[in-house]
């Protein structure tokens, strides 16, 4: 049985940030604490789009489109239906199916998305709802309940000419309700309105969307499902994790821009009207994953709206930057950069040209994008390598110095001046002592902009490339391919790159060490992810072969310090 409450495990960026510092701390430190030796002489969808531009430019947000049109006034004429019926509805986009036991939705399927079995991708996961006994748009009542359990009743179904709405009617005298929803070819746009009267005043009432949301197949698919909501003068969402709600629903209100719920590609999100005060309820479900398993994790749920008669706009489909700009370019927030957008979203706009400029194909850019960046990073390479070759050949002087001061510890006043010392020698030499963590670092914004990228563009998910079925995952292989070519290119590379010096035993355990954490690091990576490596490391090998050509160590002063003895 896993642990009620899970502690909060660190995010992939946040363990990959923690990797990369450590790695810069132990190059870095290598160079002053491991003991030193004599040292021998050194020798980087158009028609959706269209169609929403259109729906935005006409005020589709703002008020009700023209197509589908309203529904009829309530009727307290007792409706009966005595027959279960699970109607479908079709667009180009979707394909939905409800049931009319309740008014419920049973499956979300997008057509355009495939999931890990290669079937269109269903958004609402079946196994879970029919454990919790809750389906999507069920009702939840805030303070008084009906007369009657309408997740239970049966509603009249009347279908719209256009085969694109779907309106339920439910009436015993006293209780009436009705729910509909309306939708439209090539849009991921829809609507959906909610009322229920007892005794002839309204009840307030929410839609709900119970035991997850999205994608199931990805990775710690619960961890990844958030609700969330938008302030009207915020430019990004508050989201709030599948956990938070375990001692019970968490409830907030306001004048929100959208609320709703998303997983890492995808996203359900209710848009009121301009200055519609609207509340969202954040549930956790307690369920076992995977399916069938003794191990109960908790999954989001949200409930939106809580007034006597709801009405919103309705976006359920992929977090796509263009498609999401058409329909409001408010809801663009719903895709979350990180920390370091201010890499990543130049990045994909980058990698997003030359996809639609070359092969058509994400994984050969990917390729390219990382050799644009390597070359543009030529001169700072070059400027790095010269360094490191100088503070080679000055290893012989900085022994002197060790031998000169042989004995003296850190707290000793005359640590200052060995410090000194050292550092006039680099100054009097040109070097920066720090030149061979460069590299790394120069790497290090654009591998979590491509982490981000990777993580959040519903572009490249299911994207393929050579034997890669999603560069958004791990290979599928049992032995993966690119994070053993990665390792080899790795390994290889520091073997071409001059050392500064050192027990060559320690620098032997260093050129093996470093690649086979980047390796583990990177074993459950994205595949893109790896190919972004894999790739810099090729370039940089290339790179190497004429900097160790063009680049002679000059310019040092090769005259060693003869240690003074003690009197």
């Amino acid at each position: 049985m896993a642990d009620p409450n899970p502690k909060k495990e660190f995010s992939m960026e946040q363990r990959l940030l923690l990797a990369f510092v450590l790695m810069g701390v132990v190059i870095f430190a290598s160079q002053y604490l491991m003991p030193k030796s004599p040292t021998p002489p050194t020798p980087t969808k158009k028609d959706v789009g269209q169609a929403q531009k259109q729906e935005a430019k006409a005020g589709t947000l703002g008020a009700p489109a023209a197509a589908p049109a309203e529904a009829p006034p309530m009727s307290t004429e007792t409706t009966t239906v005595t027959k279960a019926e699970f109607p479908f509805l079709d667009t180009d986009l979707y394909r939905i199916q409800f049931a009319n036991r309740g008014a419920v939705v049973l499956s979300w399927v997008l057509k355009n998305f495939k999931d890990n079995t290669g079937k269109p991708l269903d958004l609402v996961s079946a196994v879970n709802t029919t454990a919790i006994g809750v389906r999507p748009f069920s009702y939840d009542f805030k303070d008084q309940k009906p007369g009657v359990e309408l997740s239970t009743a049966l509603f009249a179904v009347e279908k719209g000419a256009d085969g694109k709405s779907i309106t339920f009617t439910y009436s015993d005298g006293k209780v009436t309700a009705r729910k509909s929803f309306s939708f439209k070819d090539k849009s991921y746009l829809g609507e959906v309105k909610s009322e229920v009267v007892s005794n002839g005043a309204l009840l307030s009432h929410g839609l709900v969307w119970r035991g997850g949301f999205g994608d199931p197949s990805v990775d710690k698919a619960y961890a990844a499902q958030l609700s969330l909501h938008q302030e009207a003068n915020e430019n990004y969402p508050t989201t709030l994790e599948s956990s938070k709600a375990e001692n019970g629903p968490i409830v907030n209100a306001g004048n929100y821009t959208f609320v709703g719920m998303e997983d890492a590609f995808f996203a359900a999100l209710f848009l009121p009207k301009p200055g519609q005060t609207v509340e969202i309820k954040t549930f956790t479900d307690k369920l076992p994953w995977p399916a069938g398993s003794k191990d109960f994790l908790p999954f989001v749920g949200t409930g939106v709206g809580l007034a006597g008669k709801n009405e919103f706009k309705l976006y359920v489909g992929p977090k796509d930057l263009e498609i999401l700009k058409a329909t409001d370019p408010r809801i663009e927030s719903v895709v979350d950069w990180g920390w370091f957008g201010w890499i990543a979203r130049p990045l994909f706009a980058m990698l997003r040209w030359v996809h639609a400029h070359s092969f058509q194909n994400w994984g050969w850019a990917i390729v390219l994008v990382t050799v644009m960046i390597n070359l543009a990073l030529v001169p700072l390479k070059l400027s790095s390598m010269k360094s490191m070759k100088k503070m080679a050949l000055l290893q012989p002087q900085i022994q002197a110095i060790n031998d000169k001061y042989k004995g003296v510890g850190m707290n000793d006043p005359r640590a200052n001046e060995k410090n000194t010392e050292t550092m006039d020698l680099y100054k009097k030499n040109g070097v920066n002592p720090a030149g061979g963590c460069v590299p790394l670092l120069l790497q290090f914004p654009f591998f979590i902009g491509f982490y981000k990228v990777l993580s959040v563009a519903t572009e490249l998910r299911g994207a393929e490339w050579l034997w890669v079925t999603d560069l958004s995952r791990p290979e599928t292989l049992a032995l993966r391919v690119l994070p053993l070519l990665m390792l080899g290119s790795q390994i290889y590379l520091q073997k071409m790159t001059p050392t500064t010096g050192g027990d060559p035993a320690q620098q032997r355990m260093m050129m093996f060490m470093m690649p086979v954490m980047m390796a583990f690091l990177f074993w459950n990576a994205s595949s893109g992810l790896v190919l972004y490596w894999l790739t810099g490391n090729v370039v940089g090998i290339v790179q190497q072969m004429f900097f160790n050509k063009l680049t002679p160590a000059t310019g040092v002063t090769a005259a060693p310090i003869v240690a003074k003895k003690k009197k």
